[in-house]
């Protein structure tokens, strides 16, 4: 028997994460999060918050993180949005400025999040595919579009661009808002913070759970003009005005002022990737050029599907997409030393 009610549930493919094994003594490589902990000072902070006072709301406008990040970003307050993780931040985003018949642009590599939120929002998008080097051609957004939303560094192939192709494509698109997705950037990429005193139609998005190691917190930030953000405070008040805890403000403040601590761990995570992506080419790989805190791999000779497979049964779990133009490559978190030691250790078995 079909029921009626059926008919009126919305049916939509979700995006899907990374494998969250739940084994033990894995090498868990596959998730790009950060090898190394939050900064002490933002631990510490967690550890000094008062349990009697989880009973009241939070600040609803998170005031003191705001301050933090404006501080850092060397703008105003008023300029920074605050969300439940940058998902949560993109995803209003899509529904405050997204709004006309017209098609959004993106490439049709790039975070599997994007045509998820377009079928969930009824948002018509078209994709524009890489070139052969899997980079981003800022000619295909000319066309006449509804938005252009483009994460640089790219992800999940690795590649970040500067900021004469943000301006590319920025001048383009002068009628339509252009998101710039940095969630990757402070590995390696370029900014474009500083172009949104001169673009007004440019909003850039930020998390904390790659570069600060606070993926468990959920914060998410968008820098933009202050009449874009206005208008994302109000759908977000009209959606939920609590979107940041008190703990993940509290430890959100605490990361942005330990920039010492912030930095080195950043540089740890970049000079392992070099080396890796050295051994990783020595033994025959092709490495895309990476601006992140993961490399994209692949190899003429041997199947990456069944060495992500054979590394899963060693405990070491990297990513492999089932994907056109990709399904030959596999992305591999850059994790600790040691983490990277055993992965290099179980792909030489693999190849032999």
């Amino acid at each position: 028997m079909e029921y009626l009610w059926k008919q009126n549930i919305r049916k939509i493919d979700p995006y899907v994460p990374g494998e969250q094994s739940k084994e033990k003594n894995i090498v868990k490589i596959n998730a790009n999060e950060n090898p190394y902990p939050p900064s002490p000072k933002a631990i510490e902070a967690i550890r000094n918050i008062n349990a009697n006072k989880l009973r009241f709301y939070p600040d609803a406008n998170a005031a003191p993180l705001k301050k933090a990040l404006a501080d850092y970003y060397n703008t105003e307050a008023e300029n920074i949005f605050l969300g439940n993780g940058s998902d949560d931040v993109i995803a209003l985003c899509f529904q405050t400025f997204f709004c006309s018949e017209k098609p959004i642009a993106f490439p049709d590599i790039t975070y599997s999040f994007y045509p998820v939120w377009c079928r969930l929002f009824n948002i018509p998008f078209k994709t524009y595919p890489l070139d052969k080097r899997f980079r981003i051609n800022p000619d295909d957004y000319k066309e006449e579009n509804g938005g252009v939303i483009l994460p640089n560094p790219n992800a999940p192939t690795s590649i970040g661009e500067g900021l004469d192709f943000v301006r590319r494509i920025l001048d383009n698109n002068r009628d339509s808002i252009v998101i710039i997705d940095e969630a990757y950037v402070d590995f390696g990429g370029t900014s474009c913070i500083e172009l949104i005193k001169e673009y007004k139609n440019l909003v850039v998005t930020g998390t904390f759970s790659k570069s600060r190691s606070l993926a468990s917190l959920r914060i998410g930030f968008a820098i933009a003009d202050k009449e874009l953000i206005s208008y994302l405070e109000a759908v977000k008040n009209s959606y939920n005005s609590y979107t940041v805890d008190s703990v993940s403000i509290a430890a959100g403040v605490a990361s942005v002022q330990d920039d010492e601590y912030f930095k080195s761990t950043i540089n740890r995570v970049i000079a392992t990737r070099k080396r890796v992506t050295n051994e990783l080419e020595a033994l025959g790989f092709e490495v895309l050029p990476s601006s992140s805190n993961f490399i994209m791999a692949t190899h003429n000779s041997h199947s990456m599907k069944e060495m992500f497979e054979y590394l899963k049964t060693q405990k070491v779990f990297i990513r492999y997409f089932s994907l056109p133009r990709i399904d030959k490559y596999v992305r591999i978190t850059i994790g600790t030393d040691e983490e990277m030691d055993i992965f290099l250790e179980k792909v030489r078995e693999f190849l032999k």
